[in-house]
């Protein structure tokens, strides 16, 4: 996945004249944080060379996260057409992006981000992107969620580790108030990342909440650790993202979970792949979750050249028609 050129472009305008070792130390402190998922009550992006490095190494994947999640919505509802977003611990605008770059309809955003070094960048950022209004409010999450208004898509994205378990359901809660119609929330692809959505999914299932992904059904999860339910996006990693993380490949991989709620329910289901397909001469192997709310290991052998063809073109995270 690649990012937008007119962001790429405004990025590449912030990160002029930073020093590389400056920006390398400040990135690989901001990575240790978010592995961590620490929560000390300070942001872990308090800076100008904190945000920047935040440019450089998270919001590519942060946005082809958000992105992949956004196209699931999509698919479920083809019909959703969003003229605004509201989102929460927005960072320096990577949702509303995303948001842009999946639905043309989308006219508005309202952006509430604690950090004033992520804001001032963000609203450098936002000056390229095509919307007609991109509000900015400062705000700590969840107390700055007072003077906010509804919007058809609410997006939240890692956030939830950042706060206190005793939190969060009076914050979910409250987006949902706030969703028209769908409400997107994404979390790192770990499996406490994992048990916060579930968490979040049981709440809004209890307020009315349909279900339009991952989930193909309202079940219970049918995955117990070891094993957690997550996805993966492959963003492109440009020149100053390898040297900021010491890395050599021309990618990265971004592990990730979400959820999808909405106040309309969406397509009919269909089988979730949960993980790489693994195909060799003979066969596809699919490790799928069930809409009947169970999970299965699917073989389709090549011998059946339809069924095999049609699953070649499947990928991790994508739904499955049997």
């Amino acid at each position: 996945m690649q990012l937008p050129p007119a962001l790429r472009q405004a990025i590449d305008r912030e990160l002029q004249g930073v020093a590389l070792a400056d920006l390398a130390r400040a990135a690989e402190t901001l990575s240790q944080r978010y592995r961590a998922e620490i929560r000390d009550g300070r942001l872990h992006v308090d800076d100008a060379l904190a945000a920047r490095a935040y440019l450089t190494t998270r919001l590519p994947a942060t946005f082809a996260a958000i992105a992949a999640a956004g196209q699931a919505v999509m698919d479920a509802r083809p019909d959703f057409a969003p003229a605004s977003l509201l989102d929460i611990g927005a960072g320096p605008g990577t949702a509303a992006w995303a948001a842009a770059a999946l639905w043309p309809s989308l006219t508005a955003a309202e952006l509430v981000e604690a950090s004033g070094a992520m804001r001032e960048i963000g609203g450098r950022l936002g000056s390229a992107l095509a919307l007609d209004r991109v509000a900015w409010q400062a705000g700590n999450v969840p107390d700055g969620l007072a003077r906010v208004d509804p919007a058809d898509l609410v997006l939240m994205a890692y956030v939830l580790d950042e706060l206190a378990p005793a939190a969060r359901p009076p914050l979910i809660e409250r987006l949902w108030t706030l969703t028209g119609d769908v409400l997107l929330l994404v979390e790192p692809g770990t499996t406490e990342g994992w048990k916060r959505i579930l968490a979040a999914r049981d709440q809004l299932i209890g307020l009315g909440a349909h279900i339009l992904a991952p989930c193909p059904h309202r079940a219970a999860c049918p995955l117990a650790p070891p094993d957690w339910c997550h996805f993966s996006a492959r963003v492109a990693r440009s020149r100053l993202h390898r040297e900021a993380k010491g890395g050599s490949v021309p990618w990265e991989d971004e592990k990730f979970i979400y959820l999808a709620a909405a106040r309309v329910a969406g397509a009919g289901p269909a089988a979730r792949i949960l993980a790489q397909p693994q195909q060799s001469k003979a066969e596809i192997r699919l490790k799928l979750c069930q809409p009947d709310g169970s999970q299965a290991d699917r073989r389709v052998a090549k011998r059946d050249a339809a069924a095999f063809k049609a699953a070649r073109k499947r990928g991790w995270g994508e739904s499955y028609s049997t």
